[in-house]
């Protein structure tokens, strides 16, 4: 009997949706970071892999992540479909009595790169180590989200681990306290030099007292001009300014640097209790110094208002035209206040102002993502569809802001229920990101990258455009195609083998000449665990590997880099992927709540 998954990844769930577009005129794609059916897509010692963003060189940047894999049920539990947000991760446990451990290292790769075609090299920030150096333990998380031409990377890092003896007399359960001087900081890498991008706001200041809170910062984006746009705390919310109040009175027992750390650590529903005013922020670069500008908020708070309101600048083009989001009063009404697109450009004196992109009463909230040097925005919107809440991507002109944005269709003649989201358009106005792939509404739906080619109107499933062997395919002997069979040697001695998958499920960035980096989900067998979470090793010293009830192995899926470049020496691949048989398992409710495909942390409001 054909599993749940098989049918969820079958040509129905992942083929026919396109059928209305099977006569165009898209490229044909191959990936190009396999190494015999195996994706290059992570750093030794890390488990997960993700490209977020390429430049005209043939260069990306990424993240390694150490998490745990995706069994097959995150896949078709729509992981995929993320929060908008770079938090740490939600498997971390956060302590002041436990010393910190990174879990987030920063990559690059190239099609020239010196260790090999497109193979992730660890690039150290704020002096990590490589996660495969097991005689060290980082302290720092790393992020890179973006690279220009001229190989700038820009990203965040956090500050490393400080700790301080427990000389409390009241509590003896732990020897010591461990902190750290920020959460966030955004980070610039040019060449071997490291450009720290300060937010305005990092010390609370009341009466005569001045306590370091380090603030928050991130990069998300950089310009040919070096223009690098991201966000950056402006001043501490109020119920955060409260809280490092009580650090300072007479209640708290804690030294004040450990307390301050308790409250900016997120607690279990995932918020903090320091948060703080957020602009988006731009930061222009100059023989090694950034100089910041807080780009305006969407709304004039008034005088006694409490609440945390938030920009973020998330793309910029070469003419500094920058695309974010932030919060506004649509229209004015101080009772619609939303989280809406925007874009922000310089007037006749070179100042930046704000623009909204109007959305209707049925919109809850939108996002722009990119704009290219013509001044085509992206984003996507938030609205109910038949019932639903789902995410449309929709393009916006701001040469003619007059002119409503346009929701393209995917793979239909009309517009469908399927959430959509764009992360990158190219000045040949290609766009990339992901798609829903089923039209179940009571289940979780997968996922898949897309490219939508605005000249033509044309919206391609990514895994619809791939050659037969980047989809895990070899041909025979007797020219039919059939799935390349992996094997594994077992800790019994026996070999194992299993078909080889490989979907890609985020489309992230795409240069001018259409190579595309992003995520696809690649499959492996699963290890046996014992009851502790350590691998089960047979006497063979191998592992064991989970098994069927037929004695096959049970495989599950992970994410990785990848990389995609246009081809002339292929053809979409048109296997009928029905016929496929495997051995998957589900393993309970998708536990990746998120994937850094953007780097954003929206914060939510407070009252108190």
């Amino acid at each position: 009997m054909k599993s749940k998954l098989d049918k969820a990844l079958s040509l129905v769930a992942l083929g026919v949706l396109g059928v209305l577009h099977s006569a165009h005129a898209a490229p044909v794609y191959e990936i190009v970071n396999l190494d015999n059916y195996d994706l290059q897509g992570t750093l030794e010692g890390t488990r997960n892999g993700y490209a977020l963003g390429v430049n005209a060189n043939d260069e990306l940047v990424g993240i390694a992540k150490g998490k745990k894999k995706l069994s097959t049920s995150d896949v078709e539990g729509g992981v995929i479909d993320v929060e908008d947000g770079i938090a740490p991760e939600e498997t971390i446990t956060y302590s002041i009595t436990a010393a910190i451990v990174a879990n987030n290292f920063a990559f690059i790769a190239a099609q020239n790169g010196a260790a090999g075609a497109w193979l992730p090299t660890f690039d150290s920030i704020n002096g990590t180590t490589p996660p495969s150096d097991t005689s060290v333990v980082n302290s720092v998380d790393t992020f890179y989200y973006g690279i220009n031409d001229a190989g700038v990377k820009v990203g965040s890092m956090t500050a490393p681990e400080k700790k301080t003896e427990n000389t409390a007399t009241t509590d003896d359960t732990t020897d010591y306290w461990y902190y750290r001087d920020y959460e966030y900081r955004g980070v610039a890498k040019v060449g071997d030099s490291e450009i720290p991008l300060l937010p305005p706001y990092t010390q609370y200041v009341k009466d005569d007292k001045t306590v370091e809170l380090g603030g928050w910062s991130a990069a998300t984006a950089v310009n040919n001009n070096n223009l690098v746009v991201g966000y950056a705390s402006t001043d501490i919310s109020k119920y955060g300014g409260d809280r490092v109040a009580y650090c300072l009175g007479t209640d708290n027992t804690l030294p004040l640097d450990v307390c301050i750390q308790r409250e900016q650590y997120p607690n279990a529903q995932g918020t903090r209790n320091i948060q703080y005013q957020t602009r988006a922020y731009v930061w222009q670069l100059d023989n090694g110094a950034a100089t910041g500008t807080a780009l305006p908020l969407g709304l004039t708070p008034a005088s006694d208002n409490t609440l945390t309101f938030t920009a973020q600048a998330l793309g910029v083009n070469n003419e500094g035209v920058v695309a974010g989001r932030s919060h506004v009063y649509r229209n004015g009404n101080t009772d619609r206040l939303r989280q809406d697109a925007a874009y922000w450009s310089k007037d006749a004196e070179g100042n930046y102002q704000y623009h909204w992109i109007p959305m209707g009463d049925s919109i809850s909230s939108s996002i722009a993502y990119d704009v290219n040097d013509s001044g085509i925005l992206v984003g996507s919107y938030r609205s109910y569809i038949q019932g639903y809440l789902r995410d449309k991507f929709f393009y916006f002109d701001t040469n003619t802001p007059e002119v409503a944005y346009v929701t393209p269709n995917d793979f239909a003649s009309t517009t469908t229920d399927l959430s959509s989201k764009p992360k990158d358009i190219n000045n040949k106005g290609q766009v990339v990101g992901y798609i829903e792939t089923t039209y179940d509404k009571e289940k979780p739906r997968p996922k898949a990258g897309f490219l939508y080619e605005k000249s033509t109107g044309e919206f391609s499933n990514l895994n619809n455009l791939l050659t037969c062997e980047s989809k895990g395919f070899e041909k025979g002997s007797d020219g039919n195609w059939t799935r390349h069979q992996v094997e594994v040697q077992d800790g019994t001695g026996k070999v194992l083998s299993y078909n080889s998958d490989i979907l890609v499920v985020e489309a992230a960035s795409i240069n001018e000449d259409g190579t595309i980096v992003g995520t696809a989900f690649i499959r492996k067998p699963s290890y046996q665990f014992d009851s502790d979470g350590n691998v089960i090793v047979g006497e063979n010293g191998l592992p064991l590997f989970e098994l069927s009830g037929n004695g096959d192995p049970v495989t599950a899926y992970i994410p990785r880099m990848v990389v995609l470049k246009p081809t002339t020496n292929g053809e979409a691949c048109t296997v009928d992927e029905s016929t496929d048989t495997g051995n998957y398992e589900r393993k309970g409710a998708a536990s990746l709540a998120w994937l850094l495909a953007l780097p954003l942390v929206w914060l939510r409001r407070r009252t108190r």
